[in-house]
């Protein structure tokens, strides 16, 4: 009997995430995933039931081609299943997309045209979704947008202080991290309805970075802004910066946008902070007073940017950590606290250490809690929805 799956990418900017889902019964349920990583050895990672294997690819020297997809899909899809659907994460959607859509030549067309607004970070998921029209040209293909769960926001909140003319021309904040806040806060009105229907902060911290703002899950207000660099350092992005800096840059020793582009990306954030490396992991295990200032400065910021957004929704009921860093990391949760004990905030300590679901001790006037996310659900769950709503079959 034919087993009908759908495929979905999740294409970031360290690494190359694939889930696998039955969707037979119109539910769509994860029964495999895989992570292809960059970098000068890339490795494919994957899992179809409880078996776990770890093959090495060819380098991926001009991006993720034909060869590397149809090898991933080989290894996840077998030969009795039929791929219903293939879905795409979309880092920007701009102000075209504020929800999921079919892909065709028109809509293909329009975000290959938004890619000057996140140039690295959407490259990534059109050479996946061109590998896949060349090898599997009748599947129907999705697009999810990293963008769309902060099109909720008002004026105030997209506004940059620039001229109406840009503004207009589409140089405003966007925010990210859009698919990871709506599955957590899903969760979250799951969990404890009440508190999810209130004023909450989602923290996600991974190599990337963010935070946003939701009232009765709808985003207010986020941290990252006009682009992936924005908000809270990161791994290796500076997060905000004072733009009289990189004018500083330009005329010193970055003097072209490439150069400054590069250095953005790649050498700020914790890794230029430290001096060795972005990972907090291996920061926390560093006893070198630059590793403990890379550590505190995240804490900081992150702990600040909370102070922030609970200008922008009212006060805070709730925060919630998801994320590599936040589900796993507890010392990087209690740093957080320290800066956010005056606002009520109390962690249980054995919660915490454990990374325990519900986090928060009795006497704290804020709740706070570890989710796990999980993009590659909401993009199956989308990509049925959009089938449907499209009456593909």
């Amino acid at each position: 009997m034919t087993r009908e799956v759908g495929v979905v990418f999740n294409a970031g900017s360290w690494s190359l995430k694939i889930g696998v889902f039955d969707v037979g019964s119109g539910v769509a349920k994860r029964v495999g995933r895989g992570t292809l990583c960059f970098g000068q050895s890339p490795r494919f990672t994957y899992q179809v039931g409880e078996d776990i294997q770890e093959i090495d690819l060819p380098i991926i020297a001009d991006g993720i081609g034909i060869k590397v997809i149809a090898n991933v899909i080989d290894r996840l899809v077998h030969a009795d299943c039929h791929m219903a659907f293939v879905g795409h994460r979309i880092i920007h959607g701009g102000l075209l997309f504020n929800g999921p859509t079919p892909l065709n030549a028109s809509t293909m067309s329009q975000i290959d045209g938004l890619s000057r607004l996140a140039p690295r970070e959407q490259s990534q998921a059109l050479q996946v979704i061109d590998a896949i029209f060349s090898l599997y040209p009748p599947v129907v293909q999705t697009a999810s947008f990293d963008t769309a769960f902060h099109a909720s926001q008002c004026s105030l909140a997209t506004r940059l202080a620039i001229p109406t003319s840009m503004h207009e021309a589409g140089v405003r904040r966007y925010g990210f991290h859009g698919l990871s806040y709506k599955h957590v806060s899903a969760c979250l009105h799951r969990l404890a309805p009440d508190i999810g229907g209130g004023r909450v902060v989602c923290a996600h911290l991974g190599n990337s970075a963010s935070l946003c703002g939701m009232v009765d899950g709808v985003s207010i207000d986020t941290s990252m802004g006009f682009s992936a660099l924005d908000g809270v350092p990161m791994a290796t992005r500076p997060g905000a910066m004072d733009p009289g800096v990189l004018l500083h840059l330009l005329r010193s020793e970055l003097s072209d946008a490439d150069k400054l582009e590069d250095f953005l990306y790649h050498r700020c954030g914790l890794f230029g902070v430290s001096g060795t490396s972005g990972d907090t992991q291996a920061l926390l295990e560093d006893f070198r007073p630059a590793a403990r200032e890379a550590i505190d400065l995240f804490c900081f910021r992150v702990a600040g940017e909370i102070g922030r957004l609970a200008v922008s929704i009212g006060g805070v009921d709730a925060i919630v950590f998801t994320g590599g860093i936040g589900e796993h990391q507890p010392e990087i949760r209690r740093g957080i606290e320290r800066h956010l004990l005056w606002m009520g905030l109390s962690l249980n300590e054995a919660a915490n250490k454990t990374s325990a679901t519900v986090l928060n001790a009795k006497d704290s006037t804020i709740a706070a809690f570890v989710i796990p996310t999980d993009e590659e659900q909401v993009i199956a769950d989308e990509a049925l929805a959009t089938i449907n709503r499209h009456g593909y079959h």
